[in-house]
């Protein structure tokens, strides 16, 4: 499983044109960890987005894309509607992409 994570909009929004997604492959993590992402994933999937906050000024916006067994997922949530599953999904992702 491939999990990719790509953060636009916000206050610094010309900061992140053209960076590329940040991508983290499930087969290299330590069993504990693979199976805590697919659990969040699986979370994150089945949990819809809590009902339209309307448009929030400077709102980040998430775009997770799971590859997995041939197929692609994508979910995407702003700051201003995140379920709390999905906001537990990108802060795990975060957590694994910040260099340690």
């Amino acid at each position: 499983m491939r999990v990719s994570l790509v953060s636009y909009g916000g206050l610094a929004a010309g900061a992140g044109l053209r960076r590329p997604p940040q991508v983290l492959d499930a087969d290299t993590l330590p069993p504990d960890d693979e199976a805590e992402l697919r659990r969040l994933v699986a979370a994150a999937a089945a949990t819809p987005p809590p009902e339209d906050a309307g448009r929030a000024r400077d709102a980040m916006g998430h775009r997770v894309t799971v590859e997995d067994d041939g197929r692609s997922t994508v979910l995407e949530q702003s700051d201003a509607a995140m379920s709390p599953a999905f906001a537990a999904l990108v802060t795990w992702l975060r957590r694994h992409f910040a260099p340690r």
